[in-house]
């Protein structure tokens, strides 16, 4: 899943921007529809951008939560394995949060 929300910020990325490029050039050939259209599609890509954000959002706020069981069940029974692999997970999951705050 992580691919996907990149490859769809990516996406939004690429499709915003040519949205703005081509807002600009209906605005400076003097063509309002040109330029509506654009405006449009960069605001699709913007949408685009902040749906991927939120997916890595829910997805590492999951990731946190399993880590952090994980690591309660390992240090519960002794194993440290386990507690260290849940604590990697957790904070791995905080900071795909973290990074894709809006």
């Amino acid at each position: 899943m992580q691919h996907e929300n990149v490859a769809r910020k990516r996406q939004g990325t690429v499709q915003a921007i040519a949205g703005g490029v081509k807002r600009a050039f209906g605005r400076l050939l003097g063509h309002p529809r040109t330029e509506a259209e654009g405006h449009a599609q960069e605001m699709r890509g913007h949408e685009r951008i902040d749906r991927g954000m939120a997916a890595e959002r829910r997805e590492g706020t999951a990731q946190e939560v399993g880590g952090a069981v994980k690591r309660g069940v390992g240090e519960t029974v002794g194993n440290e394995r386990m507690a260290a692999e849940g604590r990697a997970n957790e904070l791995e999951g905080r900071e795909r949060r973290e990074m894709n705050r809006s």
